[in-house]
């Protein structure tokens, strides 16, 4: 007899659909686009949180009823949400003072609690949020936390659907980008890419005051990309390269992106990006290079995309830098 969760979770996996992959001018190299926005929830992270939900329900650790926990800077507590709510899952995000405010309301909306860390070290947000975790599992023992940092799940969403998807669509590859926050899809997709299109080279990408490749926690204001841990799914990655980019950088180039093709997108993207502009700065040749679009812009409306943010946040000045940009 079919288990009535796992039929309605594999009915969520019915809507991981294909997302969409798009060519875009660019002066040095073949450039693609996997618009990961388009997933049910607006971002890569349905892949994650359907993979490690359906493994969950295999395994016994959830029923209808169970309280799932789980700590997010955005887009993965909004991928929990809405397949949460269909299974009769009671979910508790925790949050921090970084994630989008339109996000913090949709999480609002969505679930009957939301715990927001608002004291500690902006540096260490992400380690409060963890603590907060613990403690919503010793009140409720039979909690589930996904654990989306380490949970191997979480990389074989982007192993099955992400990177499984980008090969079928694009048979020759020279180089994939992939912006770094918990892990996992660098770690699914590179393991994919690595095993479909072995000479293909990973470049993850990381942003300036995170520490997951290393190096000293800074300041970060843009949330979805880097983090102020070492994710243990990191490890599991395939990378060839890695390089790190500036808020700064990101504005710039999503607002750019904005410009030139009409495309909203989130911050990661827009790091990513930048972090492609600058490794090929001298590139000669034209290789085939792809990257994902990891979310949409809608949630960076009063961030990235708001002059009055990006001067009093960034010190930066938009008017000489993309005069032609009225937004």
């Amino acid at each position: 007899m079919t288990d009535p969760l796992i039929d309605r979770i594999e009915r969520l996996g019915a809507a991981m659909r294909p997302t969409p992959l798009v060519a875009l001018r660019h002066e040095r190299v073949d450039l693609y686009l996997k618009l990961e926005s388009s997933n049910p929830t607006g971002s890569t992270k349905d892949r994650s949180a359907y993979a490690i939900l359906c493994e969950a329900a295999r395994a016994g650790l959830i029923a209808p009823g169970t309280t799932v926990v789980e700590s997010s800077s955005g887009n993965f507590a909004v991928s929990l949400t809405t397949p949460c709510r269909y299974l009769g899952l009671r979910f508790v995000p925790v949050i921090d003072p970084t994630i989008n405010v339109p996000t913090e309301r949709l999480l609002r909306l969505g679930c009957d609690r939301v715990e927001k860390v608002v004291t500690g070290d902006e540096h260490r947000f992400l380690t409060r949020r963890l603590d907060v975790v613990q403690q919503l599992r010793a009140e409720d023992p039979g909690a589930y936390w996904p654990n989306q940092y380490a949970n191997p799940a979480a990389a074989c969403g982007h192993f099955e659907f992400t990177g499984a998807q980008l090969c079928a669509d694009l048979p020759t590859v020279d180089y994939v980008f992939v912006g770094v926050g918990t892990g996992a899809t660098l770690a699914g997709f590179s393991q994919r890419i690595k095993r479909d299109r072995p000479v293909a080279k990973v470049i993850a990408v990381d942003t300036e005051g995170s520490v997951i490749f290393g190096g000293a926690a800074g300041r970060r204001r843009i949330p979805g990309i880097g983090s102020s841990i070492q994710p243990g799914l990191v490890e599991q990655a395939i990378v060839d390269d890695v390089v790190r980019v500036s808020e700064r950088d990101t504005v710039l180039t999503c607002r750019r992106l904005v410009r030139d093709t009409g495309l909203y997108v989130g911050g990661s993207t827009g790091s990513v990006l930048a972090a492609i502009d600058q490794y090929f700065a001298g590139c000669r040749g034209r290789p085939i290079v792809a990257f994902l679009c990891a979310d949409h812009g809608t949630a960076y409306t009063d961030t990235i995309y708001d002059k009055r943010w990006v001067r009093d946040e960034l010190g930066l000045d938009l008017a000489p830098q993309l005069a032609s940009i009225s937004c």
